[in-house]
């Protein structure tokens, strides 16, 4: 469903040589992902700013709940489609997830004492 959006809007704005351009052309992801990353910051902004975060305001219920799930979603978006940029499935992000919520779990039973970078690398 995403990467059928993703065809259609790169279509209908004339973006570049299309959407499937983007698989194994490494300058066309890098500028896909930072894109994507971009899209995903101003996502979390909104997403911020549908909170009442700022503690020198006086409170206000600024707390718009349907309008944050919405920005969830959009955030959504954009990180499927970074994660179709680097030919990631579904499968691929459910193992990978597995595998880096154990690092994740083992850094926190030793106290989070030690970070090494080089467990991350047997994620994959």
């Amino acid at each position: 469903m995403q990467r059928e959006l993703n065809r259609y809007t790169f279509e209908q704005n004339a973006l570049g040589e299309g959407y499937d351009a983007i698989a194994g052309n490494r300058d066309l992801q890098n500028t896909w992902l930072r894109n994507y990353a971009l899209a995903m910051s101003q996502e979390l902004s909104e997403l911020v700013d549908s909170t009442n975060w700022k503690w020198w305001r006086t409170k206000v219920d600024l707390f718009d709940e349907q309008n944050i799930k919405v920005e969830l979603v959009d955030i959504l978006h954009f990180w499927v489609s970074a994660c179709q940029v680097m030919g990631l499935s579904a499968e691929d992000v459910h193992r990978m997830y597995m595998q880096k919520n154990a690092v994740n779990r083992k850094r926190q039973d030793s106290g989070y004492l030690k970070k090494d970078e080089a467990d991350n690398r047997g994620i994959g």
